[in-house]
Order: C-alpha cells, then structure tokens, then sequence
C-alpha cells in the first residue's frame, strides 16, 4: 500500500510554514473556503506528478510574501511516503533564477532520499487520484484538458509512457520547426522523413497505452456511473485518436493487455485495442497522405497531440447534450475507475484526494463515494462543513480544520 505519512510545506501557495503528519485511514479538513483546503490536495499531487494541476506556471505556487521578501523567492514541497514497508523521501524545491525582481523563470530541483533526480523519477512513487469541483472540464471542455488527464494518470502507471511522451513533444516541435521551413520551397521528402520516423516510433507507443487504458476506464467508469446514478443512460468512454484505428483486424485479444481485468459482469464487450505495430504502419501511411497539407499549414496535423476522448450517454456526447449535474456525475465516476485501474495497474491503491466533493451530492451518491473511501488505504477529503459527513463517518476520521493556511486538529468538532 501506498501511504503519505508526513507532508512538509514552504512558501507553498498560502502555506508559509507546514509539517503535518498524516495517518493511514481517512483524513478529513474543514475550512472556509480559501483557507487552504485545496491547497493542501494540489501540493500533494505536485509531490507526486511534479506538476501542478492549476497553475499556468510554476511561479503560480510560490507564495506571494516570498516573492516579495524572500533574497532568492522560492517554494518547496516534502514528503515521506511508504511503501511495502520502505520509506522514501521526495522533495521538490523552486527557486527563482537570478533572485528577487529578475523576472526570471523558476528553477526546478527534485531529490529523492536526498539523491538529484529527474522529475521522471517521481512518478509512480506516490500514486494518486485526485477530484477537484473543476473536474467537470474534463467532460464539458477542450480535449486539452482530457488529454494531460490521461498524460498523468499513464506516467504514474507507465514511465516508459513518460519518456515517450517527452520524446515525442519535442519531435513535434523540431518537425513543426522543419514543416514551415519547407514553405515556398521545392519539397524534399528526405528533409522531413528522418522526424516522421521519429514521430511514429513514439506516436505509436502513446496511442497503444492510451487505447488501452481507456478500454479499462470504460468498463470501470460504466459501472461506477451506474452506482452513481441509477438507471439514468449508460455511460460509455471512448479513444478518439487522430490516427484512424477504426479498422478491427488482428485485434489483440483481451489476454495480451498490460492491464488485467478480473472477472465481472459487464453487458458488452471492452474496447479493442490493436498491436502497436499495427498503430506504427497506420500512422505512418496517414503522415504520407497529409503530407503536403502539413507543409502548407506548417504545424503536424495528426498524432497523440490531436487525440481526444468522449464520453457517451447511451449515445449522446455529454459534452453537447449532457446536463451540468450528468457532466458532473460522469467527472466523478472516472475519478472513481481511476482509482481501481491504477490499484489493477500498481498491484496497491493509490491515494484519493478528494476537494469538497460531497456537498453537491445527495444521500445515495455520498454513500457511493464513501463506499470506495473506506476501500482504498489512505484517503484525504476536504470540506466546508461537517454536516457533509455522518457522526459515525467522523468518528473513525483523522479530523482537521484549516484556517489562513494553517492546519490544526478539529478539537471542537463534536462526534
């Protein structure tokens, strides 16, 4: 099992000063709202992820008195996380290059067990899932959003995943570099064959485990949404590469996925999911036949950059014709599947954060929720108000109020 067992906080958003020790269990934090409460879950998903799931920039997070006061401004995030019995020390320390009023960007320093080490190095380490109220966009907003969704939830199943996706960030970028550097001239084919290899050796690594995670977010996803909501449509999940993999010949069978399932019973069958090299001849065959056009437009017109997700309501795109309360509820149930394909994925649970999730919920839905709470080892909610949760539920609850980024233990809180 994975377990955050002491978090340490310095300049970290409204947190000047933080040492907080956090039990296995359930941990519960009540506040006002902009007290901290969300705050405190995003730090923990930095350690984790190294980045933040908020913030445009890594400045964002530093506190504002130390970018005023501070010689060198600077933030830093801390913990001790076990693990089978082993204990590592992640830390991630920002400082500002060039010091106070540079205007300068922020430095990036991550050791763990007091070793440097790349941000890479991180995942997997502190596994996490994390549902904030904004969660919504990841059914009603842009595919952006859904893709760095799946970039975090595979790196922390997948580090391979992770250097692929680097890789493959760059390879766009000297290619889109390349594309418009043949504008106006004769076309070469060999100036722009050595970044389409590229591209597809780790497009297709990309598009293989997003196909393939989401084929298991589907079926966990329907099932939560069912206990969510009843009987109110059936949820379907769905890969929308640019890469056309509609074609279903020599498909993979179910046995060869990195990820297995255990027996259930579902109502249809999951998502196919073909060989990676099946992905590397069809997207190289689609690079040659939009050739031109990317030269023309100058920016590379097809791979995972493009990719999206959907998501169906017995057939509908909730994103067009889903309610707000729909959007929510199917935010929420792939929060939810999250947690059980990376617990499949890991072999242990990661940790849930959950901000203020239970307030819109009614009573048959909190027990839903509160039902894979008490499943997973460790489990941190927050709160504005402590009627969100029964007596009994708090009474085997490690409760904690936030106020002005200060954490203390909830001694009035009557149980």
């Amino acid at each position: 099992m994975f377990y955050l067992r002491h978090l340490s906080l310095k300049n970290f958003r409204n947190y000047l000063r933080l040492e907080l020790d956090l039990p296995r269990g359930i941990t519960v934090i009540q506040g006002r709202n902009a007290q901290g409460k969300t705050n405190l879950l995003e730090a923990i998903t930095y350690l984790a992820t190294s980045k933040s799931l908020r913030a445009l920039s890594d400045a964002e997070v530093v506190h504002w008195l130390a970018m005023e006061r501070e010689p060198i401004p600077f933030a830093e995030v801390g913990g001790e996380v076990q693990y089978d019995g082993e204990v590592n020390h992640l830390r991630i320390v920002l400082t500002q290059q060039g010091g106070r009023g540079s205007g300068s960007g922020f430095r990036k320093v991550v050791t763990i067990n007091g070793v440097r080490k790349r941000a890479l190095d991180l995942m997997g380490l502190l596994p996490v899932v994390l549902f904030l109220p904004e969660d919504i966009d990841l059914v009603a907003g842009p595919p952006s959003g859904r893709r760095r969704y799946l970039n975090i939830v595979l790196c922390q199943m997948d580090r391979e995943y992770c250097r692929h996706l680097d890789a493959y960030n760059k390879v766009v970028t000297r290619r889109n570099a390349q594309l418009r550097a043949l504008q106006g001239r004769p076309f070469d084919e060999n100036l722009i064959a050595f970044w389409d290899d590229a591209l597809v050796e780790h497009g297709a690594y990309i598009i293989h485990k997003r196909q393939e995670v989401i084929a298991h977010l589907d079926i966990r996803a329907r099932e939560q949404h069912r206990l969510l909501a009843g009987h109110e449509g059936r949820l379907r999940v769905e890969y929308r590469p640019s890469v056309d993999l509609s074609e279903r010949g020599n498909v993979a069978p179910q046995e060869q996925l990195a990820l297995k399932l255990p027996a259930q019973p579902v109502a249809y069958h999951p998502q196919p999911v073909l060989p990676e090299s099946q992905i590397r001849k069809r997207f190289a065959d689609l690079l040659t036949k939009v050739r031109a056009r990317e030269v023309e437009a100058g920016v590379t017109l097809i791979g995972p950059h493009r990719d999206d997700m959907v998501f169906l309501l017995d057939g509908r795109d909730l994103r067009t014709y889903g309610s707000r309360g729909q959007q929510r509820t199917t935010a929420l149930a792939l929060k939810l599947a999250e947690v059980q394909v990376l617990e499949e994925a890991l072999g242990a649970s990661p940790v849930l954060l959950l901000d203020d999730v239970m307030s819109e919920l009614d009573e048959e839905r909190r027990e839903q929720v509160l039902h894979v709470v008490a499943a997973v080892p460790q489990a941190i909610l927050t709160t504005t108000d402590w009627a969100d949760f029964s007596p009994d539920f708090l009474a085997v609850a490690n409760c904690l109020q936030v106020e002005g980024g200060v954490i203390h233990p909830a001694y009035t809180l009557s149980r």
